[in-house]
């Protein structure tokens, strides 16, 4: 999943450009790649994402803390399905945004659920347009990623990861190398002889702009 998402994330990076804000920026694990000339990380205000979130602003989950059109371009990795309020969600990405900004977003669709509570919606390829389109945006483009085999594969190892994990670190690197290193490279390996299924895939990778 991680190597998907890199991989579409490096190739539209480059239109990522100007005064670009990160909602949910976590460690902001993608930052090196965009094209940014100042690159803001925004996240939600509780003590333990101040603690461990590397964000320059903090939120109450509503109202982002800027002024209208102050960016050129934000991006929201894996973060949508934590959004309990959407609508009012990509209402503030829209404020936010100067006309004909860039809105680059990935959300998962085949995945369990995680950060319990916090885990509000899965997103299919067609309810993200409708809901994007909704809110003043346009899709300039859309992909899938890892829509193939190693779907099934990484939902294994999310089920043996969530099953068998333990406070032990060395036992969960054992368990890592014993079950689930041989399952991602069965899973590389089958995939190089079975067909891609659009239908089934990991995320989506959207690219839109607010017109």
């Amino acid at each position: 999943s991680r190597k998907g998402l890199y991989r579409h994330i490096k190739e539209l990076a480059p239109n990522i450009k100007g005064r670009t804000l990160d909602v949910g920026c976590g460690s902001k694990p993608y930052q090196d790649l965009y094209e940014s000339s100042e690159y803001i990380g925004l996240e939600f205000n509780t003590p333990e994402n101040r603690r461990i979130k590397n964000a320059d602003f903090f939120y109450d989950g509503e109202i982002f803390p800027f002024t209208e059109e102050e960016f050129d371009s934000v991006v929201a990795n894996e973060v949508f399905e934590h959004v309990f309020n959407p609508d009012n969600f990509l209402d503030e990405i829209n404020r936010i945004l100067k006309k004909d900004g860039k809105l680059f977003m990935t959300i998962p669709f085949v995945w369990d659920e995680h950060e319990q509570p916090f885990d509000y919606a899965r997103y299919s390829s067609y309810g993200i347009k409708a809901t994007l389109e909704k809110h003043g945006f346009e899709i300039l483009e859309q992909r899938k990623s890892v829509d193939d085999i190693r779907v099934i594969f990484q939902l294994m190892n999310l089920y043996i990861l969530n099953k068998l994990r333990t406070k032990s670190g060395v036992l969960n690197q054992l368990m890592i190398l014993v079950l689930i290193a041989p399952l991602n490279i069965f899973g590389s390996l089958i995939n190089l002889i079975l067909p891609s299924n659009s239908e089934l895939y990991l995320d989506n990778i959207i690219l839109a702009r607010k017109v």
